[in-house]
């Protein structure tokens, strides 16, 4: 049976496969890509990271075709070919003209259900996600963010990075990775979308024909419960020029009512050119080259933060600086004028982002696969417009209470935040 939405239909097949796709008749590509249930999240301890390994393992050949083989079949039809893994969901993505489609769900077939997985090849690939790991450990802008995730949930999955341990990484083994394998990558934890020049009728044959022999499996059990938030300093002490710093706090669940309102919050705080801190740090103080607010959401939790990146000498007034911008924005309720800027702001982000057939696949894949539905974009238009002063007060007091904050910084130095915000003892 079809189930339609105005451009989108769906469709499950009788393994549980979900094939959602969105027909942009003006275009002349179409994206598709599978999304699997499947994240650093859901990885008991000594297994951290092999959602993102299988990923990559992937495309080091399948029964059919080796790993060069596979580069050039979608370099053969003009096509990107490419895959991520985050902490609750795995992606493989395409994007091809046209007539190209069934060529291009193909190669994600067999690269999804018949996958190799050579004792050579795990050993080589292990190799490559070790390189990974310490390329991101030279990287302290983006580890710090990490910390700070680490730092906000220190005795849940969600804390941890999704590229996983070295430690961990080190004890793979072909059993442990086809074990995870069966159990992760089943067609009831998939959707199949593509969005584009496509005709949902056919889309359907094709996913029948390639992936109609998917059988189900036993699935990974979900998380038990939310995480629970800790207030803390954490530091890794590195060689760098700047203190990169990074206050968070436990935000929304991509399901809360207050998701619309958090985002609000977000951009208001730190969110574009005109907002607080980019204003206050950067444009009238000079202390940062790089200061913005960010938000995530996952299936049950959220996170809400800062980001800055200064001198040492400077990092004391940053942290300062963002601590007082919580207070202010709990303390006051928001003009209206800056308000109503907030809303334009994030309504032409939402619908200029949509404007590739990647973004709309995206969209559908990570709307249907966390909520089980695909949220229209007038709803979301609406959500935003029902956003008021007194919301984002309230949920500015809540998550931006100083007393709530997780601080986390990347630094030169051990005691990056001044006298009075040195790190915690290990283990407090």
């Amino acid at each position: 049976m079809v189930e339609r939405q105005n451009a989108l239909a769906r469709t499950t097949l009788s393994n549980g496969l979900r094939v959602i796709t969105e027909t942009i008749p003006h275009v002349r590509s179409v994206a598709a890509g599978i999304w699997l249930g499947v994240g650093s999240r859901l990885e008991p301890d000594h297994l951290a990271g092999i959602s993102h390994f299988i990923e990559h393992m992937a495309f080091k050949g399948t029964a059919t075709r080796t790993a060069r083989e596979l580069a050039a079949a979608i370099d053969r039809i003009g096509g990107q070919l490419n895959a991520y893994t985050t902490r609750e969901y795995t992606c493989f993505h395409a994007r091809v003209l046209e007539h190209r489609l069934a060529d291009a769900l193909e190669l994600l077939a067999d690269m999804l259900l018949r996958p190799r997985f050579d004792p050579s090849d795990i050993e080589v690939e292990r190799g490559v996600v070790l390189e990974e790991l310490r390329l991101y450990e030279d990287t302290p802008d983006e580890l710090v963010h990490d910390l700070a995730s680490a730092c906000l949930w220190p005795h849940d999955p969600l804390g941890r990075p999704v590229l996983g341990t070295p430690a961990a990484l080190e004890a793979f083994d072909r059993d442990a990775v086809l074990d995870f394998y069966r159990r992760a990558y089943t067609p009831g934890n998939a959707v199949l979308v593509a969005a584009g020049c496509v005709e949902h009728d056919e889309v359907v044959r094709l996913a029948e024909a390639l992936f109609g022999p998917w059988r189900p499996g036993p699935g990974l059990p979900a998380p038990a419960r939310a995480p629970q938030p800790a207030a803390g300093r954490c530091v890794r002490v590195k060689d760098t020029e700047q203190v990169h710093l990074c206050v968070v706090s436990q935000g929304c669940a991509l399901d809360d009512p207050d998701l619309y309102g958090t985002l609000a919050l977000v951009n208001i705080l730190g969110g574009g050119s005109s907002s607080r801190l980019f204003q206050e740090v950067r444009e009238e103080r000079g202390l940062a080259y790089s200061v913005y607010a960010f938000q995530g959401s996952y299936r049950d939790t959220g996170l809400v933060g800062v980001y800055a990146g200064t001198a040492v000498e400077t990092a004391p007034q940053v942290l300062e600086l963002i601590l007082a911008e919580c207070r202010r924005l709990c303390r006051e309720p928001v003009s209206r004028d800056e308000l109503e800027r907030t809303r334009e702001q994030l309504k032409a982000e939402l619908v200029l982002g949509l404007e590739s057939t990647s973004s709309r696949m995206g969209r559908i894949g990570r709307s249907e696969l966390l909520l089980g539905r695909v949220p229209p974009i007038d709803e979301l238009l609406a959500r935003l417009d029902q956003v008021d002063a007194g919301q984002i007060q309230r949920l500015a007091c809540r998550m931006l209470d100083p007393g709530r904050l997780a601080i986390a910084a990347v630094a030169p130095v051990e005691q990056p935040f001044g006298d009075g915000l040195g790190p915690l003892p290990p283990g407090a």
